[in-house]
């Protein structure tokens, strides 16, 4: 069954403000094709109307000037050979010089076959560009266009910090033809298409061009647009008035099914949400979530454990790891503050998760956030246990829910350690001071958040009390400078547990 593709002025007419768009190209880089290539490049031009395989300029949308680079299929299948790769790396490094967000949509079958190996080492200029723009903490943002295959997949197409793609696109690095003719049988079906990468994360969400519009919308309300200037005043618990129950209560209302965790929390407390998905690498992970956020309009990275995807059978792996240190990446480019949030039964204990790497994965959170440039903010939402907990804690400010806590291990399994039994939990809670008063009497967590009396009976009040703090916190680290922070959060973990004044 054929499709409609939307060609590139298309696309551009239907996601951005109407009549803003203005054109950078120009005449494309003469390439002395022969004379068979050079009917082929006049034909292809006659087709579609365009004079090379991508269209670029800068356009507006709600006002924000965008740059875009939109590929146009109907020339050559969108293929990309030394002039249309020159447009590209051209529009890119205008956008950098311009200080403007990208958003590239390709749709190509990849290197242009008749310019041979040196249009496919093109790509290696065009990654090259995308990734200089993504250091100079600009926005880049792709769209994927039924098709998109080859190397323009494996470079500028998979570099987005949010990536998108047609429904029932094709999406996938070798064509569907070449794998035929090269091992004799047709590819599986229902592997290269938008909707099966998304559910195994390669890529963020599956959206028509109409709802693209609004997604980048927000995406750069988040990552462009400045944070308000009003922030609500944060309900905080007076050390004083924090109750003192046995820590063993707190564990059991944490526990509960009705208890409200980060999806509450960004539902009832967010203003903006973009939620993205798995860690680019083949692989999803429903405990935990990734979202552009922003908290009373403070905008950041989030990413948090969701206690409704865990089970005792399935807890945190390195997968959901490596999506924690994609936020952690994302935050820096973006010169975004990133916000966690600890709710988790543990990480994972299995034999999958031992050799895909956990331990190393936990150990490359921590290092990687206890060294990360931009401001961050950690909340203890509910459970806290073991080094699924400790991989998220090391931040700028720590907060905690009231009835939050942080253990090593919970307090069963302290148990069967020190007693050889489980019976001794509520004890081994009490002992090890895992309760958010302790917590904060330690100098673990720097505030705690109220709950009356039980989160599971406010989820809503809760989740704003939550959401208002984490904006106050994010207002108050924007005003130190990056070295100021770094000195302190350092500091802090340096003489943690240390007898005051050493």
């Amino acid at each position: 069954m054929s499709r409609t593709r939307i060609s590139a002025r298309e696309l551009i007419g239907r996601v951005f403000d109407a009549d803003s768009f203005v054109s950078w190209d120009t005449a494309p880089v003469d390439v002395a094709p022969d004379a068979k290539y050079r009917a082929e490049l006049d034909a292809a031009a006659t087709k579609s109307g365009v004079d090379e395989s991508v269209v670029t300029g800068t356009a507006l949308l709600g006002g924000r000037r965008v740059a875009v680079i939109a590929c146009e299929f109907s020339f050559l299948a969108g293929s990309i050979g030394v002039a249309a790769a020159e447009r590209i790396v051209t529009a890119i490094e205008r956008a950098t010089a311009e200080g403007l967000p990208l958003l590239a949509s390709p749709t190509s079958g990849g290197t242009r076959m008749q310019e041979g190996t040196v249009a496919f080492v093109q790509m290696v200029k065009i990654a090259a560009a995308v990734a200089a723009h993504k250091s100079a903490h600009l926005p880049y943002l792709v769209y994927l266009r039924d098709p998109t295959t080859g190397g323009v997949f494996a470079s500028w197409g998979s570099l987005g910090h949010v990536t998108i793609a047609e429904p029932g696109a094709l999406v996938g690095f070798l064509g569907p033809r070449v794998y035929q003719a090269l091992y004799g049988e047709k590819f599986p079906e229902g592997v290269q298409t938008s909707e099966n990468l998304y559910s195994r994360g390669v890529i963020d969400g599956v959206a028509s061009v109409e709802q693209l519009r609004d997604l980048v919308d927000q995406a750069l309300h988040v990552v462009s647009d400045p944070a308000d200037d009003t922030v609500p005043i944060p309900d905080h618990c007076d050390p004083h008035d924090i109750p003192d129950v046995p820590a063993w209560q707190s564990v059991m209302a944490s526990r509960r099914a009705d208890r409200p965790g980060v999806r509450e929390l960004v539902r009832h407390a967010a203003s903006t949400r973009v939620p993205l998905s798995g860690t680019g690498q083949g692989e999803v992970d429903s405990t935990v979530l990734l979202s552009l956020t922003r908290f009373a309009g403070q905008p950041c990275v989030l990413f948090g454990q969701d206690r409704a995807g865990q089970s005792p059978l399935n807890t945190m792996g390195p997968a959901a790891l490596r999506e924690a240190r994609r936020g952690m990446r994302m935050a820096a480019e973006l010169r975004l503050p990133l916000v966690l949030v600890i709710d988790t039964l543990g990480a994972a204990l299995s034999k999958e998760a031992e050799e895909r790497g956990l331990a190393p994965e936990i150990a490359r959170c921590i290092s990687d956030l206890v060294t990360l440039r931009t401001p961050t903010v950690s909340v203890l939402l509910g459970q806290g246990t073991g080094g699924g907990a400790l991989a998220l804690l090391p931040a700028d400010r720590v907060l905690a829910a009231q009835n939050g806590w942080l253990a090593p291990l919970p307090p069963e399994g302290a148990s069967a350690i020190v007693h050889r039994d489980t019976t001794h939990a509520p004890q081994m809670a009490a002992a090890q001071g895992i309760r958010s008063l302790d917590l904060l009497r330690d100098g673990v967590v720097d505030a705690v958040i109220p709950e009356r009396p039980d989160a599971a009976l406010e989820p809503v009040e809760f989740s704003k009390r939550v959401g208002a703090a984490i904006a106050h916190e994010l207002v108050a680290l924007r005003d130190l400078s990056d070295d100021d922070r770094m000195a302190a959060r350092l500091g802090r973990y340096r003489t943690l547990g240390l007898p005051q004044g050493r």
